[in-house]
């Protein structure tokens, strides 16, 4: 049947992956490509809930763009004789940084590291994404002390993480929601001024 996208090939509880071996679905790589198809949805996810005009649309279609290629990159074997043509490029986590202190700079200094999750809905969104991009990080450092990953996909995702953190305290700051501090044996969070 044409368009047909079911190959029936995985029935068996196996992945294809770039060219061409097949591996079990509980393979470390196809848990990497989980995560990380994961996040870029949640990204997508993120998107239609801005204004299509907000001033992160265009950064963040950037970064599932890139999120594409990395999973090429991530799906093929290093031994693989058929490697991804599309690179992922170095500049990616530079814009990612600059994005970040531009972020920061907008933002009142704060110490406070460990913020309860919420205040907006897209702020809680940010760190839903945040935490699913830190799960893939942590599955891709066990790849690539199996096979190596590029540093490139590493720094990636690791500098998506912590962008996803500054984005959700830009939100709330934007919209005057308040920042709840996390206390240990404490009952009511204390808020900070967004």
């Amino acid at each position: 049947m044409k368009g047909n996208i079911s190959t029936r090939a995985g029935d068996g509880g196996t992945t294809g992956l770039g060219g061409g071996s097949r591996v079990s679905k509980t393979n470390i790589r196809i848990h990497c490509l989980g995560d990380l198809d994961e996040a870029n949805s949640f990204l997508g996810l993120l998107r239609i809930k801005l204004p299509p005009d907000h001033d992160w649309q265009a950064p963040l279609q950037e970064i599932q763009t890139e999120m594409m290629n990395l999973m090429g990159h991530v799906a093929t074997p290093s031994d693989s004789p058929k490697q991804p043509t599309i690179p992922l490029p170095e500049e990616a986590s530079i814009r990612m940084e600059r994005w970040m202190q531009a972020v920061e700079d907008s933002l009142a200094s704060t110490t406070e590291y460990f913020l309860l999750p919420g205040g907006t809905e897209i702020a809680a969104l940010c760190h839903v994404a945040r935490t699913v991009v830190r799960r893939a990080e942590r599955n891709l450092v066990q790849l690539h002390q199996e096979d190596p990953v590029h540093p490139s996909i590493l720094q990636f995702i690791n500098r998506l993480s912590d962008l996803l953190f500054k984005l959700s305290r830009q939100e709330i700051h934007r919209t005057g929601a308040t920042e709840e501090r996390w206390r240990l044996f404490q009952s009511k969070p204390d808020s900070v001024d967004g």
